[in-house]
């Protein structure tokens, strides 16, 4: 039944060191420490979308410009151009445990130098992912408040989106979480909400699952316990393949029972919808035939829906399945695949 939780399997597995690199080379404080140096060429080009129609900032140096900048130096112009469709687009910035200040700070900065906003993912609840793909997270809930106070002191008084936990809050309702760490689980979250809302540009957005759980009536009252009164709004679809029509309607289930919050879709993946065949245990796993979803913009199709954003970082794996590398790691056939089947 995993299919039907949220977030499948994210890259909590992806290089650390690559993404504090990142996180360090976006704050003009260190070159890329990815292994594949495509020179100069990374971030060459890049344009976005006018800010009016999406604030959010595109990394110049993400995963998706640094495959861009290798096929145009190989000469591979139609690769390139497929690619171009995800390496100009914002995508999340998933917040690593390895020194989360100094991440939230350099993301930030760099946003915030453009006249952007940062969307950044944190994804570090203990007992995460219930020992799938992503399992692991904070050792304990002090690990956990450190982890949360140190992203918040690296944002600052800067423009920043935080997604909050991934499945945490599905994974309480489908028992696949033990009820021993339900309480806890519960405050880590409302303090993680206080402590982001606290900060003077930040918007938080907790994780609500997506249009695949079928029960919403479910879910709406470990949302108020975890805090959803205080915060901006609730995410549903990231790193799922829901169409965007129905992850609104499962979104206005929810907000109609939890004081009208707004929400933000995850739309990276969906263009095609959801995966049918094969083993539904494995349907969220790197499924054949997806497409790039809406592009991220906050004009969508409903007021309710703050906006559409790509949370899933498209082109990176979900897990080790169907050939895939280890969940994170970028994905460079996957990543065509997507884009092609968006034409």
């Amino acid at each position: 039944m995993y299919g039907k939780r949220g977030v499948g399997a994210y890259a909590a597995r992806r290089a650390s060191v690559a993404v504090l690199g990142a996180a360090l080379l976006v704050a003009g404080c260190s070159g890329s420490g990815d292994d594949e140096d495509p020179g100069d060429g990374a971030g060459a080009g890049i344009t976005q979308q006018p800010k009016e129609a999406d604030p959010f900032w595109v990394n110049p140096d993400g995963s998706a410009a640094q495959q861009l900048a290798t096929y145009e130096k190989g000469g591979k112009d139609p690769e390139a151009e497929q690619i171009r469709k995800i390496a100009e687009q914002p995508v999340a910035e998933w917040i690593t445990p390895e020194n989360p200040e100094e991440q939230a700070r350099g993301f930030t900065e760099a946003a915030d130098k453009a006249g952007r906003t940062a969307l950044l993912v944190v994804y570090n609840i203990p007992h995460r992912d219930c020992g799938q793909y992503s399992q692991g997270g904070a050792a304990d809930g002090n690990a956990y408040r450190a982890f949360v106070g140190n992203v918040a002191k690296g944002i600052g008084d800067r423009p920043a989106t935080v997604i909050l936990e991934p499945d945490a809050v599905l994974h309480l309702v489908d028992n696949c979480t033990p009820e021993q760490y339900h309480e806890e689980r519960y405050d880590l979250l409302k303090g993680a909400i206080a402590k982001f809302t606290s900060l003077e540009n930040t918007k938080v957005y907790l994780d609500a699952g997506n249009a695949g759980w079928g029960e919403p009536d479910a879910i709406f009252e470990p949302l108020k316990r975890a805090g959803i009164d205080q915060a901006d709004g609730f995410s549903v679809n990231v790193s799922n393949f829901y169409s965007t029509e129905d992850s609104i309607a499962y979104g206005k289930q929810l907000s109609a029972k939890v004081g009208g919050k707004h929400f933000v879709i995850d739309t990276s993946r969906n263009g095609n919808g959801p995966y049918t065949e094969g083993d539904p245990n494995e349907r969220w796993c790197n499924p054949p035939g997806r497409a790039l979803g809406e592009t991220p913009t906050t004009k969508t199709a409903d007021p309710l829906v703050d906006a559409y954003l790509w949370v899933k970082r498209p082109g990176e794996s979900d897990g080790e399945c169907k050939g895939g590398p280890k969940a994170g790691q970028w994905w460079a056939d996957y990543a065509l695949k997507l884009a092609r089947a968006s034409d």
